[in-house]
């Protein structure tokens, strides 16, 4: 099975999470930050993940660890759970619509970290989320994840809306990168290893 535990315990926030590549999109979120509870469950739904989050964050300072150290943690699952990356297609994207809002993210399992971010929303507060934390989480992910990840908003106004759509649109890119490729059963690179 391609699962993942990850424990983070810092000054600032304490993290379990839990990932199976192979789940069902079930997903159990605790993370005292509603919004970012609520972008997880969706991020799961869509990407067929099953993914447990239960964490303890320095909330009476703000979001910004809780969100950022949860990222890290996905990403660090992410690496650990698909492992050495043989027979998955690696390469995943997905163009996503949300009312006024498209999003497209496109991404490579490449073992090099890379983020391309383009996405210009509202500095709001979302209950304890400000929108910047958006991608502060990516960042989390992409880095830990060892990914290319690029996102691009084509356009939006709504805050909710283009975060929403941005966490969708990469849980589908994810699920189609880790899918398994019956055409391939090695390392879908001519280098013969995705890591760095």
């Amino acid at each position: 099975m391609r699962v993942a535990e990850i424990n983070r315990n810092t000054s600032e926030t304490q993290i379990h999470l839990r990932l199976n590549l192979d789940g069902t999109g079930i997903a159990e979120i605790e993370t005292g930050v509603g919004f970012l509870d609520h972008m997880l469950t969706l991020f799961a739904r869509h990407g067929a993940f099953d993914l447990t989050v239960k964490a303890k964050g320095d909330l009476h300072i703000d979001a910004h660890h809780t969100v950022e150290d949860v990222g890290i943690c996905l990403g660090q699952a992410l690496t650990k759970a698909v492992g050495d990356k043989a027979g998955i297609r690696r390469y995943g994207h997905f163009t996503l619509p949300m009312d006024e809002t498209l999003v497209t993210v496109a991404l490579d399992l490449s073992g090099r970290p890379y983020m391309a971010w383009q996405a210009e929303m509202p500095n709001e507060q979302l209950g304890a989320f400000n929108t910047p934390l958006a991608e502060e989480f990516w960042r989390g992910v992409t880095s830990n994840a060892l990914m290319n990840y690029h996102l691009l908003c084509h356009y939006g106004h709504n805050a909710h809306h283009i975060i929403e759509a941005i966490f969708k649109a990469s849980a589908r890119a994810l699920r189609m990168a880790v899918e398994t490729d019956p055409r391939l059963t090695g390392i879908p690179s001519t280098k013969g290893t995705l890591t760095t």
